[in-house]
Parts: structure tokens; sequence; C-alpha cells
């Protein structure tokens, strides 16, 4: 069995002090990069992504459009634009560690990984079937958007899934447990610790 770590969209604008921060988003940083540091060999690959709009660009609508406000579940006000500061990876996280990058949401919604391509372009569903990855343990910012997304749509694409909410922030604690059932009720395994398997 090949098995990634998926680190989902830990970004400036996911974490305190930034547009659509998280609380807990830097601490969920920082253990990401104690866990990889704890665990090495663990994985095959650790693939993180981004959100990596583009600007000036509704990008499908998901930012609110400039004389409407967000509505903070379908659309969203400017964040995680391309090349801007908020896109970049959290400073509490060792980018040393990470093996591939993927870019999602340019020009689109993207809450999803499955939705992002590489650095060369390969899309991401191409990668997992290159790699010949087949489980992944998935966490990051926001538990309830885009790790949710990233999450089911690995089960839909026949993968071993496992959530450790210990290393994920949600946007609220209402809609973070909501999205935990949804991933229960799909057949994902959701855990608060990691443990080797």
């Amino acid at each position: 069995m090949t098995k990634a770590l998926l680190v989902i969209d830990v970004q400036v604008d996911f974490c305190e002090g930034g547009v659509l921060a998280c609380a807990g988003g830097a601490v969920t940083a920082k253990r990401i990069t104690e866990h990889l540091e704890s665990n090495k060999g663990a994985y095959d690959y650790v693939i993180a992504s981004r959100d990596w709009h583009k600007a000036n660009d509704a990008n499908g609508g998901h930012f609110a459009a400039k004389d409407e406000s967000p509505d903070f579940k379908t659309s969203w006000p400017e964040h995680c634009v391309e090349n801007q500061p908020g896109s970049q990876y959290h400073a509490n996280l060792d980018t040393s560690l990470i093996d591939i990058h993927i870019k999602k949401g340019q020009g689109a919604n993207g809450y999803s990984i499955f939705e992002g391509v590489d650095d060369s372009g390969t899309s991401f569903p191409d990668l997992v079937t290159e790699l010949q990855i087949t489980q992944v343990d998935v966490v990051g910012i926001a538990t309830d958007y885009c790790v949710l997304a990233s999450s089911m749509d690995s089960k839909k694409f026949g993968l071993a899934v496992r959530v450790i909410t210990g290393l994920t922030a949600g946007v609220s604690q209402g809609s973070t447990e909501n999205a935990i059932d949804d991933m229960v009720d799909e057949g994902i395994e959701v855990t608060p610790v990691y443990e080797a398997n």
C-alpha cells in the first residue's frame, strides 16, 4: 500500500490574523509539523494543497460580488489570492517536509484537493493514479469545508481515508461536528490522534 498525508490549506488567510481565520489554525500548523517530524517514514508522500485564487476574478462565484456581502457559506471575502501574502503557507508549517504542492481554486471554488494541479500541471487525480496511492490521512484547514471535501473525494476515488481531527481546525463548532458526522456516514475513519497502521 502506498500512503500519503494530505495537508489541506494551511495558509496565512485561514489562520489567526487572516481574512478567513479559523480558531486554532496556527496551532494546527505547528502540530502538523510536529506530527511529520515525529513520524518520519510513516508516509510515502506528503502532499499539501493551497487555495490559489485568481486576482480580480470572482473565481466561479466563490468571491462575493463587489456590491454584495458574502454569505460565508457559498460566497466569501477575497482570500488566498495567488502570490499574495495570505496565500502562503503558515510559518508554523515546515514546508521542507512537503514532497508535492497542489494549487486549487484557480477561477473556481476549489474546496477539494481533487480539483487541484501540481507544479507541472498534473491533476491531483492523475497524480494519485500515477503514484499508486491507496491510503491517505487528511489534516489541515478547514475541517468543515476543504478537509471535508478532500476526504469525501478521496473516499469516492476508492482510497482508504482517515481524518485526524487533532490536526485540523474548523470554521465553527456546529459545522465541524456536522462535517465529522457526514464523513463517518461515508465510511471515513475519523480519529482525534494519529496511530501507526
